[in-house]
């Protein structure tokens, strides 16, 4: 026979309760407000529903108590009962999610609140509340007294009807004196507007002097306007006023069947790209959060949003979006409308397209690389780093039928003065993205060629040396090639413009890479060493080209004394190896402190014959 059991309840600590609420799911204290406001919004949405043409006010008194009246549904005594009484019960739902009390059937979407712990977070401002609720289902309807203290006790009493003036609830709470911050008047004020801003039923705030301040309005979006200019005003005061700074362009963000609506305001300076967006997301009116960056696609990097919706669920704290399949709807429908606006400009208004590309061409490029049709329209506007300076692929295929494109920002830097001397047309394809974007380009503009440069095509556009100067200069080249190619480096004399560049260092991916093995494998011992010998390569070795329109080459040229020739070849390929502009290996740094002090040696030591003497009135 088994053992009979016993069925028992939970026990609630209100107290460790509110420590969590006010810890761990709430970000601040000043949400007390937002989830009292919220109420009475539910309240008088329920209210209107039922009664069409019922007043809809919500007035915030401050002092030393703070209350917030509205003109709701109110609650009966069984109603105060049931929802008061119990944490986690809803007025606004029943437990298969139906709308519950009053006997009302509006859809639960009209109501903010879903989660029946609202009330609670005043109990992380004041050990007290006091909710006076008379219901308006009854025009006989008593007055309600809920009396709650955070020791999880409470009280109820039946108070007349003239207790409150007319149907609808009252909260009423005292402050803790380490919560002033929170509740002081002025901070009042500005924790209604900044969550309540943009409710649709009236919000007031009533000082202890009996000042009343309105704290929300309607949306400029939603507001009629004498003309487009005066509406693009509007819409930039807003975006000065919310995020601080004046819009390049504002989009219309507009979802009907989503419940959505607001602005997209484009930022008029650059951003970093990994530094997601903070945007404003209203609930129905009620703030939900001020930092909902999963609101939109992580390209749109670019532009600072304000929405009010009513059908993205917020998470319990009622502080972010809860992940859904509608978030995610939501969320490729306004990357969509922002693409459009993006597409739009190239027909409508260039000047803006090329003041917003100006600034966020990198927001473009992450975009054009997954979307074909915005690819096709937009590539020719985007600015590169050419030999031709940053320009758009437009104008820079005009003037070059092949265009060549590095794979890396060095591989660009040692090539631009070279190539653009001998007119080669040359991208920087080593920033993000701009590799792929340029090889996609006859896609767009057929009969262009694009390919990827390496050193033998600019050495093929270089001059030969005079092969009598060649000749001349082959004792200290067989002395150059000897030192530097320790370093995995060719050397060859040419002929190139500008004049001033004594040397140019070619060098690739490839080269580089077989040089990193290389190194690597005398560092190496053992089975690694075996194993990255075998990954040898016949990658192209670098190559020094040193320029003999030069004068300082055509010197160097003729040096017999084989100690100097090989500092000079040294001083030569660091001055090439720092105009790559890449980190130098320890090899590299020995050879450039090597070569300078060898300079500066022989030039201590070098006749006096040669220089002008220093003394007064001796010339040499």
């Amino acid at each position: 026979m088994s053992d009979p059991q016993s069925v028992h309840t939970f026990q609630v600590d209100l107290r460790g309760l509110v420590d969590l609420l006010s810890h761990h799911l709430y970000s601040s204290p000043r949400v007390y407000l937002r989830e009292l406001l919220q109420n009475a919004v539910d309240a008088v949405t329920a209210r209107q529903a039922a009664q069409p043409g019922a007043p809809a006010r919500i007035t915030v008194h401050t002092g030393e108590t703070l209350s917030v009246t509205d003109t709701g549904i109110g609650l009966s005594e069984a109603d105060v009962h049931t929802f008061l009484a119990t944490i986690g019960r809803s007025s606004k739902r029943t437990r298969d999610g139906a709308l519950d009390g009053a006997g009302l059937d509006a859809a639960r979407g009209d109501f903010i609140g879903q989660f029946g712990i609202g009330l609670l977070a005043c109990f992380v401002v004041a050990d007290e509340i006091t909710v006076l609720s008379r219901s308006a289902a009854d025009d006989r309807a008593p007055t309600v007294e809920w009396r709650g203290r955070s020791d999880g006790s409470y009280t109820i009493r039946t108070l007349p009807p003239s207790a409150l003036p007319e149907p609808g609830t009252t909260v009423r709470l005292t402050p803790r004196a380490d919560s002033g911050e929170w509740t002081s008047p002025g901070q009042v004020v500005a924790l209604a507007r900044h969550y309540g801003g943009m409710l649709r039923h009236e919000v007031t705030v009533v000082d202890p002097h009996g000042t009343a301040v309105r704290v929300n309005e309607v949306p400029p979006w939603e507001l009629p306007h004498p003309s487009p200019l005066a509406r693009r005003e509007a819409l930039a005061r807003h975006c000065a006023d919310t995020f601080g700074f004046t819009p390049l362009d504002t989009i219309d963000l507009d979802l009907p069947v989503a419940g959505l609506r607001g602005v997209a305001h484009v930022l008029p300076t650059a951003v970093n790209p990994s530094r997601r967006a903070g945007h404003r997301v209203h609930l129905k009116g009620m703030l939900l959060s001020d930092r909902a960056p999963e609101l939109l696609p992580e390209w749109a990097f670019f532009v600072r949003c304000v929405v009010d919706t009513t059908s993205l669920r917020p998470t319990a704290s009622r502080e972010g979006l809860y992940e859904d399949e509608t978030l995610a709807a939501i969320r490729d429908a306004l990357g969509a409308r922002i693409r459009d606006w993006l597409t739009g400009l190239a027909a409508s208004d260039p000047g803006l397209l090329h003041r917003f590309l100006g600034v966020h061409h990198l927001a473009v490029k992450a975009l054009a690389r997954h979307d074909d049709e915005l690819l096709r329209m937009l590539l020719p506007w985007l600015p590169f780093e050419t030999t031709d300076g940053n320009v758009t692929l437009e104008e820079f295929t005009r003037t070059h039928a092949t265009v060549l494109v590095t794979r890396s920002v060095e591989e660009f830097r040692q090539v631009a003065p070279i190539a653009a001397a001998a007119g080669l047309g040359v991208v920087n394809g080593g920033y993000t993205y701009d590799h792929d974007l340029v090889h996609r380009l006859p896609e767009i503009r057929p009969g262009t060629t694009v390919t990827d440069l390496d050193p033998g095509t600019v050495t093929a556009h270089l001059d030969p040396a005079d092969p009598a100067a060649e000749l001349s200069a082959a004792a200290f080249l067989a002395t150059a090639r000897e030192v530097i190619g320790q370093y995995d480096c060719d050397v060859v004399l040419r002929s190139f413009q500008p004049v001033t560049a004594p040397a140019l260092l070619l060098d690739n991916r490839e080269a580089r890479q077989e040089r990193n093995r290389a190194e690597l494998a005398g560092q190496s011992e053992g089975l690694w060493a075996d194993i990255l010998g075998a990954l040898r390569s016949e990658a192209p070795r670098a190559q020094l080209v040193l320029n003999h329109l030069n004068p300082l080459v055509r010197r160097a040229a003729t040096i017999t004394e084989r100690g100097l020739a090989v500092t000079t070849a040294e001083a030569l390929y660091g001055q090439a190896l720092l105009m790559t502009r890449r980190p130098l290996r320890a090899a590299e740094s020995a050879l450039l402190n090597r070569a300078f002090i060898g300079l500066l040696n022989h030039a201590m030591h070098e006749p006096t014959h040669d220089r002008h003497d220093p003394r007064p009135g001796k010339d040499a």
